[in-house]
């Protein structure tokens, strides 16, 4: 059954521009549409969330969703919104490339099933590796004018940029190759409709103008916004750069805090846009989250939604877990489950010492630990005075001053976690 795609997306704010036509092109039965993805890295980035979510929800409405990975257009580098040139790959890379953004695809799009709108994965690479630079500009080039390439908003602005050494030859042909992408896709897959964020709207169109020119067709354009952060700040992006699909790139710890630590507003609209919640449940959640926003029922819900559809049920439960180490109540048992990563990530920023193994083979004692050998209190005498008041806590668990810290202690293997009152944490690394 075809859903209304356009409908359901309007409703999440996900509608930048459609192209005209292209909703009742939608409603006659099963299209095929696709987005572009870069595969300069072995992983996409939150950035490629709202893309990935128009194939998952054009696929939900009962059309076949293609995801391209530009492995061509990945050797010669996007203009749109950028300054400068990007690294360019060699074959080997990108192919890694392509079968790990595939995975990543997998958890939001069904390629395996038997059904006629399965997804389809395919690299432009594939099509454009034995075209001659001759042929293109005879069968492809010669339908497209400069006056019309360099109208595009991305050509002007890149050349109008005072922070830009202007445009290669090699970037201003980029709209050529995404729009002959377009116009294969249409002839061998049937596919009539591109989408992408706002600022693809004029390579989408080049490809629509070559469908026409040289198939003699009809292909459709739909973009979506480009996702901004409410205090102005570069959605995607964290302390420590981009945040990654890839759980060793981003643990999934910092992929749950990120969305945990939205506002109020971006809440209200990242739930409608990352996760598949319908309009109903989400109306709730924003009534029952402005009854209590201390409570910060939005934000827990976004995070775990979308933790859960990136990672897994399991890395979800574990990053909450993690997550209450710090801001909740937690035991030694649930330190002790941690990977080092989620450790390191959960106390970054807490002062951290190194010991050598040796001093732990036959007890450490509670001074030596906080200020002898691990140097966190001032003195002896104040680590005394702290014990004394019974503030003192291992690995989550309260001690007295006789206690001896051990190889037992130890949290994989290197890490012992101390606590003085309720929020002062150091770390004994264990070498």
């Amino acid at each position: 059954m075809i859903k209304n795609f356009v409908e359901e997306l309007t409703w999440r704010g996900m509608i930048h521009t459609v192209m005209p036509g292209a909703e009742e092109h939608l409603k006659e039965g099963m299209r095929s549409a696709y987005v572009g993805f870069d595969p300069t890295a072995d992983s996409l980035h939150i950035g490629n969330l709202v893309p990935i979510m128009l194939l998952a929800h054009f696929q939900r409405c009962g059309h076949k969703p293609v995801a391209l990975v530009g492995g061509a257009t990945g050797m010669i580098g996007d203009p749109s919104g950028k300054s400068s040139e990007r690294n360019l790959l060699d074959e080997k890379t990108l192919r890694h490339n392509q079968d790990a953004i595939k995975n990543q695809l997998a958890h939001f799009l069904d390629f395996e099933s038997d059904a006629q709108n399965a997804a389809l994965l395919v690299n432009n690479y594939d099509w454009m590796k034995e075209f001659s630079f001759l042929e293109f500009i005879r069968d492809v080039g010669k339908h497209i004018t400069v006056n019309y390439m360099m109208a595009k908003d991305s050509v002007k602005n890149r050349i109008a940029s005072e922070a830009s050494e202007g445009m290669s030859f090699t970037e201003f042909t980029y709209q050529l190759v995404q729009g002959y992408d377009f116009l294969h896709l249409y002839k061998a897959n049937a596919c009539s409709i591109q989408m992408g964020g706002s600022d693809q709207w004029g390579n989408i169109t080049t490809g629509t103008e070559l469908i026409r020119r040289i198939a003699g067709g009809k292909g459709y354009a739909v973009t979506c916004p480009l996702i901004t952060k409410s205090d102005g700040s570069k959605f995607g992006k964290s302390e420590g750069g981009n945040v990654w699909l890839d759980s060793k790139r981003t643990s999934p710890y910092k992929f749950y805090q990120y969305w945990l630590n939205s506002s109020d507003e971006d809440a209200e609209k990242y739930i409608k846009i990352f996760t598949f919640l319908d309009e109903a449940s989400i109306t709730a959640l924003i009534e029952t989250h402005k009854e209590a926003p201390h409570m910060r029922v939005l934000q827990k819900r976004l995070a775990e939604e979308i933790t859960t559809m990136v990672h897994s049920k399991e890395a979800l439960d574990n990053a909450v877990k993690a997550s209450n180490i710090l801001f909740g109540k937690s035991t030694s048992e649930d330190l002790k489950h941690l990977d080092e990563q989620t450790f390191l990530d959960v106390f970054e920023g807490v002062k951290q010492t190194e010991i050598d193994k040796s001093l732990i083979i036959d007890g450490l004692d509670m001074i030596g630990a906080l200020a002898d050998k691990g140097d966190f209190l001032k003195s002896n005498a104040e680590a005394r005075r702290a014990l004394k008041e019974n503030s003192i806590a291992v690995n989550k668990t309260k001690i007295g001053a006789d206690y001896k810290i051990t190889e037992a202690d130890l949290i994989n293997d290197k890490f012992v976690l101390l606590q003085r009152g309720k929020k002062n944490y150091f770390v004994l690394k264990v070498k």
